[in-house]
This record gives C-alpha cells, sequence and structure tokens, in this order.
C-alpha cells in the first residue's frame, strides 16, 4: 500500500506568498480607492464663469425747445455736455446793456474786491457830466453827482442792477484810466476767455459796434455765473445806494420760474434783448439754464418767448432710472445644477438732458460655492462723460456640490485641484 504524500514545504511557501500579494494588492487598491475618494470629496471645484443680461436702456422722450421765430437764440443746461442748442442766425449781433457784463467782469478782473466791498470811489465833476451826456443820448442814467463816495461794489450795482450807462462808464474809467485803456483790456479779456465772436468798443452798450453771438453770450453767462460778485448782483431784484437812491433790476423775469439773471439789454439796432440764466431743483439736483434771445420786438413779448423757451428746457430734464435694487444683470449656472442670479444691491438713477445714449457694462468673478450676498461683480453704467457703479452680489447660496457628483466628475475636481496649485 502507498502511503499518502502532503504539500511540501515549498508548496506551502508559494501558498503563502500569494495570499500576501493578494492581500497587499486589496490593501494598495483600498489605499488608492481611499485616495481618490478623499480628493474627489474634498478637493475644490473649479470657478464657473457668469452669463451677462442684455441691458435694454430706458425709453427717453425729450421734447424740442421752443425757439423763437426772430434774431439769434442760444441756450445750455450747464454741466451737460452737447446740450448747447442755438436758433436763428449765428452772425454778430449788437447786444446793448448785455455788454455791461463784460465791463463788470473786466473791472473786476483789474480791480478785485477780495472779499470785502473793494475800494471806495470818489465821483467828480468829469464823472457827473456823464449823467447828462448819457441822458442826452436817450440812454439810462443814474444820479451822480460829483463828490458822491460810493464802494467799487456799488458802483457795480448801479450799473448792473439799474443798467446806468453813466456808471458803466465812470466805472471803466476809474479802473483804467481811459476808453483806450478799457477797451484794450476788454480786448485782451475776451480774448483769454475764449469769446472770440465778441467786440467791446466802449462799456455801456449805447454803441451798436459792440457786438456778439448768441454762442459767445451763453458762455458769457456762464463766466457772469462763475463769478460770485457779479452772480450776486445780477439776481438782486432792487437796492438802496446811498446818494443815487433805490435802484430797480430792469430784468422783469428776475425771480418768476427760476430766474436767476442775468442782464437785458435794449437798442434800435439790437431790438429787445436778454442773457438770463435759471435754477431748477429735480428731485435732489440742482440744475441751471443760460440762454440768450437776441432781436426781439419789445420786451414784452420777448420775456413771453423765453418764458417758453425755459419751460421746454426744464421739459428736457429728464430723471432715468438705471435699475432698481435687487434687479438680475448676471446668471451663474454651476456645473452640478446650482444656479444664482448677480443682482444689484442699490437703486440708481440719473439725471440728463434730452436723449442720451446709456450703456452698461456688466464685470463679474468666476465663482464657486457661496453664500447669498456675497460681492460677485459690478455693473457700470455710462451716460454721457457720467459713470455711475453699483455692486452685483449672489441672489441666494450656491451649495457644495453632492458626494456623488464629486465622484463622478473627476475631471471637474482635478481642474480644480490644478487651478488652486
Amino acid at each position: 500500500m502507498t502511503a499518502a504524500t502532503g504539500p511540501t514545504a515549498g508548496s506551502r511557501l508559494g501558498a503563502r506568498r500569494r495570499r500576501r500579494g493578494v492581500v497587499a494588492a486589496l490593501t494598495a487598491l483600498v489605499v488608492v480607492a481611499g485616495s481618490y475618494t478623499s480628493v474627489m470629496l474634498l478637493g475644490p471645484t473649479s470657478p464657473a464663469a457668469a452669463t451677462a443680461s442684455t441691458f435694454e436702456a430706458p425709453e427717453q422722450a425729450a421734447p424740442d425747445l421752443t425757439f423763437p421765430g426772430y434774431g439769434a437764440t442760444a441756450v445750455q443746461a450747464l454741466g451737460y455736455d452737447d446740450s448747447l442748442t442755438t436758433s436763428g442766425d449765428d452772425r454778430a449781433r449788437p447786444i446793448a446793456s448785455i455788454s455791461k457784463v463784460v465791463s463788470a467782469l473786466v473791472v473786476l478782473d483789474e480791480r478785485p474786491l477780495d472779499g470785502g466791498d473793494g475800494p471806495t470811489i470818489t465821483f467828480d465833476a468829469d464823472d457827473e457830466a456823464l449823467y447828462d451826456s448819457y441822458l442826452a443820448q436817450n440812454g439810462k442814467v443814474a444820479p451822480m453827482p460829483a463828490g458822491l463816495r460810493l464802494t467799487e461794489r456799488q458802483a457795480l450795482e448801479v450799473s448792473l442792477i439799474e443798467s446806468a450807462n453813466n456808471y458803466a462808464d465812470a466805472i471803466a474809467l476809474w479802473a483804467f484810466g481811459s476808453s483806450e485803456a478799457f477797451v484794450e483790456a476788454a480786448d485782451a479779456w475776451l480774448d483769454d476767455k475764449g469769446l472770440t465772436s465778441t467786440t467791446i468798443v466802449e462799456p455801456t452798450g449805447m454803441s451798436p459796434a459792440n457786438t456778439s453771438t448768441a454762442t459767445d453770450l451763453v458762455a458769457l453767462g456762464r463766466l457772469a455765473l462763475e463769478d460770485p460778485v457779479v452772480a450776486e448782483i445780477v439776481r438782486t431784484d432792487r437796492a438802496v445806494i446811498p446818494g443815487v437812491g433805490e435802484i430797480e433790476n430792469s430784468n422783469e423775469l428776475l425771480g418768476i420760474d427760476g430766474v436767476t439773471g442775468i442782464k437785458t439789454g435794449t437798442l434800435d439796432e439790437a431790438g429787445a434783448c436778454l442773457l438770463f440764466s435759471a435754477d431748477y431743483t429735480i428731485g435732489d439736483d440742482t440744475v441751471t439754464v443760460v440762454g440768450v434771445m437776441l432781436g426781439g420786438v419789445d420786451h414784452d413779448s420777448l420775456d413771453v418767448d423765453v418764458t417758453a423757451l425755459l419751460g421746454s428746457a426744464l421739459a428736457r430734464f429728464q430723471t432715468i432710472d438705471l435699475t432698481r435694487s435687487g434687479d438680475p444683470f448676471a446668471r451663474y449656472d454651476l456645473p452640478w445644477g446650482a444656479t444664482s442670479e448677480a443682482v444689484t444691491t442699490e437703486d440708481a438713477s440719473v439725471l440728463v438732458w434730452g436723449d442720451e445714449t446709456i450703456e452698461a457694462r456688466v464685470t463679474t468673478d468666476p465663482i464657486g460655492p457661496d453664500a447669498a450676498g456675497a460681492e460677485v461683480g459690478v455693473v457700470r453704467f455710462t451716460v454721457d462723460d457720467e459713470t455711475v457703479e453699483v455692486p452685483l452680489v449672489l441672489a441666494r447660496d450656491i451649495p457644495e456640490p453632492g458626494a456623488w457628483w464629486r465622484l463622478t466628475h473627476p475631471g471637474e475636481i482635478i481642474d480644480g485641484l490644478t487651478r488652486a496649485s
């Protein structure tokens, strides 16, 4: 009978080695799987970019300006580019007593008040003679007895408010010493201010050779309002001047419908003229309109036309709502299905003159999971040369992706790891 034989020592050793290999392989697999799972579950996701919405500018319906059918007219809303609008001819016309605005600004340039009322002027017999001279020309005058002492500011008030020709002439002579020197200074001042279509040959406007264009006069009106002394004087309805008495502004529209100045003018060759300004409060904004109307038949009809023009100018101001808080301007769509809009954080509006092009540019950051309210970008509105910026935030939470999505989208996680490194 043959005896049974058991496994040899070598075979037992091989079996043990095979078992250890399997265990090692399984262990490695577990380690790899565990590492994969950890990486997939804990790794960052790739940031997602937003898709911007299409911006539709609000509709605007600005009315036309109401211009007269005569002479030359120009009007401008200060601070609004391209708002200068003209009607009628563009030739240089006689400007009558509007000349006194130039005279006052030229005198103040030579003899500034320096925050006070300026030096005291003592008028002499030659000055007194100006009264009779201009009265003989049917020009407007105010009392100026020899020996009268007034401050420079008071003399300017009589010139601009009462439109007294003898005062405009006397102040120019006091400041420059002669009519020729005044004219030379006026020429230099006009050239420096870019008023190249304006000619001044004497300080009062009695000469029809004092001429300007409507566009130049609007620029002159702006300069008058920028000078605090002239701006305050031309909006004064009446004043009492020692030795002269009560003076009253010749601008009958002053204080009506927002009118704040500036200067009337009347001459046979010029007709009725008015350089005017008006202030209006629209919401939280104060706006100023400057204009001029030349060549009217008389001041009564001219004032009616100026009132109509200012009414149409006011109607051209519009408050445009750019956005309301919570308006969406972009949308995030994350790969795992989460979505959120990028919305504005506040209301925004802008005051415009007439029809303006409104553009919106949206800038957003790529994002991953984040909480509602996180700032993610900005929308920039451009209106003319003004820019209004409003922040954008997430409208709702963007949650982390679930475990299954992470485990089944390794490419997204690996890309996130690559971006993070």
